[in-house]
């Protein structure tokens, strides 16, 4: 009970501060300047290749990239994970798959999938390899955010 209690918490937490952060946008005219960063997205963004990963790493001050293969179980099961922290944390989560960007995933150092790279201010600071809890995620985005 208490971890669903610490879990509630910390959504509102998170909500109020996307609240704080939204009204602050709207009071400078409702647009995003150019020291606000790119609005997070709420879903996972499909990484198109090395370009396109730097461009995301440069918009979002923490991003969490999932090296992941469709063959992959524990990949699969992390799936809905990812997904809920795109839509609950303020990173931008990112996905590279591993089949058809080979050469990203090694520059990553995924040399097993899913391999997590979380990057803060345009560095990569963690990595995981394997399935990771919702909560140990999470925790790692909020080290960083």
């Amino acid at each position: 009970m208490s971890d669903s209690g610490s879990l509630d918490d910390e959504r509102d937490r998170i909500r109020e501060r996307k609240k704080r952060e939204l009204q602050r946008r709207l009071e400078n005219g409702g647009e995003l300047g150019a020291d606000d960063g790119a609005a997070t997205p709420s879903e996972p963004i499909a990484i198109e290749g090395q370009a396109h990963l730097d461009d995301v790493v440069d918009e979002h001050d923490v991003v969490l990239v999932d090296c992941y293969a469709d063959w992959c179980g524990p990949c699969q099961m992390l799936e809905p994970t990812i997904e809920a922290l795109a839509e609950e944390t303020d990173a931008a989560v990112a996905k590279v798959d591993v089949d058809r960007h080979q050469r990203l995933a090694q520059q990553l150092g995924a040399q097993g999938v899913p391999t997590l790279v979380l990057y803060a201010d345009g560095q990569p600071v963690e990595r995981t390899v394997g399935a990771q809890s919702k909560g140990q995620l999470r925790g790692l985005i909020e080290q960083y955010s």
